[in-house]
């Protein structure tokens, strides 16, 4: 099994799963090894295969199909995989900078495969080789509520692009254009220590073991003619296989991919695939002739002969499209696979060890000796990372913000981290004036929470699933059916996927449009198969669940991360903080760095309860967080419409809060004195400074605008978080709540 690993870890395509932490440079060229394919643009991961098997002399065809022969005479054996995965191509671009897009293919291989990519990351695959980060747009579960007739995000109808562009010529300035393909950003993960998640994992394994198997072909004693083939637009209708066929003309033939059991005549009848663990799987049609299930019989006696597990089932034979006729498969032809979980998903899980039983049995069938080798090696990153890159990167879910307080600690100016106190809490608490201010001079705190949504175990399962209760609120699409990782108590980490909930797969299928359905409990697969296996992996109740998340730059000057909210305001205190520096006299300045806001602003409640007890409570809070922004393509204009870009919004109403106008006002005539760009305007959710307003304080709410808030896909501008902290230092030395100077 090892050897598996190490070797499919070496190979030309799973080298991808090792990426590193920082965001890649927008306009970086493709590198070996992290070449997406989606179906018709595979030519760029056929050149790749073909220079990784130089030395076997590959053969291609301008379908983009890659080959190598070993041997010669008959009989002649074909064993294949796919290389392609489903995906998007851009379709147009609009007037704004958005791209439109198609399905590739065009019929859906499920029911919620667009649903799954609203909201996430994606790459665009330009003519020149390059990759371009975007996201597709998804609605924000803060200006939902009381929306008639709002998208479902279940359609490409309703897919955007957003590159960060503003027009489409900025688009085609980046290199950007129609009949681009569009590939979802999948975070591939090693799950526990058995398999590999992720769209297109199985494609991944499955070009591994055929990678493998041709470095092996030397020492095969096998008879006859063995072609290995990688065929191209497999999802769009076979029709990488439907030309290596009539290339060819096999006798025989092995198709390495997903065994799918055999409906019923009616369709109304699926057997169930059989589960991780089983093996290799067998499959040939019911209706296959003599010489195939004769074949399949025959693998079947050269697995058990090699005790190799496996099993055997009735399934679909690959599909071939054509308007015309044809290839036909040959007699002898046999489906081989590993089984899945969650497939054609950002979940899709494949077993590492199903898969060492599935080149095992073809190196049998091939009598191929079985090499021992290794390869070692890793990756790593000198990029200096920014003050907010470090905070989006560290994870921190409500409860668990500990990793954030001490990237927060470690960004201050070491002359203001020991006037920081940890209050019980879990706030981070950072007091600057020397008590001499005069009395017109208002007590202000400015607060920022810490924490980001996430899920927590609750409880470990007997069949070793984690049960998970939310942290936060969003939609249930933009996390479940995607890889995780799971925050263990000793700091380590370790690879799962959120389920997908029940009836998935069924037609009629749809998502739940309330954040309120996160309230149900959600599991976690590990990989595991009880508890007692799960304890061991040194998982346990109480530890923090989060989706995986990089800092990726866009076009321009902004960019794309989970935990924008509220990292981003968390480092406009920072920089304040370190410009005002330990001195500020004759004021009363209180910056905290908040918890659990996302559980109910909980962390910033329990300071103001305590401050209030200790006479302290401030004048004025300015609580320093998202506006979410209706400024996307699938949202109401009606309010929220704050432009990323266009400077710092004064939050002025939302759920939580009214702020007056006076002070409305008079930060916004600060701001422009002062050549701050700033807007301000009504949106939804709740602020920390709303808990203060009960002791007294006045709340005014601030912060940046936002696209697609408690999604994967935040978008943000930088520019705004620069202003952001100008506009914080400048309320903190020169607020007064009777003039704006």
């Amino acid at each position: 099994m090892k050897r598996f690993i190490l070797t499919v870890l070496a190979t030309l395509v799973l080298a991808a799963v090792a990426r590193p932490s920082i965001a890649q440079n927008t306009n970086s060229s493709m590198k070996p090894g992290d070449t997406p394919a989606i179906s018709g643009y595979e030519q760029e991961l056929s050149k790749e295969l073909a220079r990784e098997l130089r030395q076997f002399s590959p053969k291609t065809d301008n379908l983009g199909n890659v080959w190598v022969d070993f041997g010669s005479g008959e009989p002649h054996r074909l064993i294949a995989t796919g290389m392609d995965q489903p995906g998007y191509v851009a379709s147009a671009i609009t007037s704004d900078g958005y791209l439109r897009v198609q399905r590739l293919p065009q019929a859906s291989p499920n029911g919620v495969f667009d649903a799954l990519n609203f909201a996430q990351p994606v790459w665009v695959l330009t003519r020149t080789g390059k990759k371009v980060n975007g996201v597709f747009a998804g609605l924000s579960v803060h200006l939902q509520p009381g929306r008639v007739n709002g998208p479902k995000m279940n359609h490409p109808d309703e897919m955007f692009v957003d590159l960060g562009a503003k027009s489409a010529e900025e688009v085609r300035a980046a290199g950007v254009d129609v009949l681009d393909p569009i590939v979802p950003q999948t975070n591939w993960m090693t799950v526990g220590n058995s398999g590999e998640a992720g769209l297109g994992a199985l494609n991944h394994v499955d070009i591994g073991v055929l990678t493998a198997l041709i470095r092996e072909m030397k020492s095969s004693k096998a008879k006859g003619t063995t072609t290995i083939a990688f065929l191209a637009q497999q999802y769009t209708g076979g029709r990488g296989l439907n030309r290596i066929l009539t290339e060819i003309q096999p006798s025989e033939m092995i198709y390495v991919g997903r065994v799918r059991p055999e409906q019923s005549a009616d369709g109304k009848v699926v057997p169930e695939a059989p589960k991780p663990g089983a093996g290799a799987v067998l499959g040939s049609p019911s209706t296959a002739p003599e010489a195939g299930q004769k074949f399949v019989q025959e693998l079947q006696a050269v697995a058990e002969k090699a005790n190799i597990k496996s099993v055997s089932l009735a399934a679909a034979a690959p599909r071939i499209a054509s308007y015309t006729k044809s290839a036909e498969l040959p007699g002898r032809f046999v489906e081989l696979g590993v089984p899945t979980l969650w497939p054609v998903t950002p979940a899709e899980y494949a077993s590492l060890e199903d898969a060492d039983k599935v080149q095992k049995l073809l190196e049998a069938y091939l009598e191929v000796g079985r090499p021992s080798s290794g390869v070692g090696g890793g990756t790593g990153s000198g990029v200096e990372q920014s003050v907010l890159q470090a905070l989006v990167l560290a994870y921190g879910a409500s409860r668990h913000e500990e990793a954030v307080r001490q990237v927060v600690l470690n960004r201050l100016d070491p002359r203001l981290r020991g006037k920081v106190v940890l209050d019980a809490g879990g706030n981070l608490v950072l007091h600057l004036g020397d008590g001499n201010k005069d009395p017109k001079t208002p007590r202000i705190a400015i607060v920022a929470h810490m924490d980001e949504i996430g899920y927590e175990v609750k409880k470990i399962e007997d069949d070793g699933r984690l049960q998970v209760d939310v942290l936060g609120g969003g939609y249930m699409q933009y996390f479940l059916g995607h890889v995780v990782l799971v925050h263990k108590k000793d700091g380590s980490k370790i690879g799962g996927v959120l389920e997908l909930p029940n009836g998935w797969e069924k037609a009629g299928f749809e998502w739940p449009m309330s954040s309120r359905s996160m309230d149900e409990p959600a599991r976690v697969y590990v990989g595991t198969q009880s508890k007692k296996e799960t304890e061991e992996s040194g998982i346990a109740d109480g530890d923090f669940v989060t989706i995986r998340k990089e800092y990726r730059e866009l076009l321009g000057t902004r960019a794309n991360g989970r935990s924008f909210d509220d990292r981003v305001g968390c480092a406009a205190l920072i920089a304040a903080a370190n410009a005002i520096g330990s001195d500020l006299p004759g004021r009363d300045v209180t910056f905290v760095w908040s918890t659990r806001e996302e559980l109910g602003l909980e962390g910033a409640a329990f300071f103001a309860e305590h401050a209030a007890k200790d006479g302290r409570s401030p004048d004025f809070v300015f609580a320093i967080d998202t506006f979410v922004s209706s400024d996307s393509p699938l949202e109401s204009k009606r309010f929220a419409d704050a432009k990323i870009g266009d400077g710092f919004v004064v939050r002025a109403v939302d759920n939580s809060n009214t702020a007056p106008r006076e002070y409305v006002d008079r930060v916004v005539a600060l701001a422009r004195e002062h050549s701050i760009p700033v807007q301000y305007g009504v949106t939804g959710g709740g602020n920390d400074g709303s808990v203060f307003v009960r002791y007294g304080s006045v709340d005014v709410a601030m912060g940046w605008p936002l696209r697609y808030a408690h999604s994967p896909g935040e978008v943000i501008d930088t520019k705004d978080v620069d202003v952001l902290g100008k506009i914080v230092e400048l309320i903190a030395r020169m607020f007064l709540p009777g003039r704006a100077e």
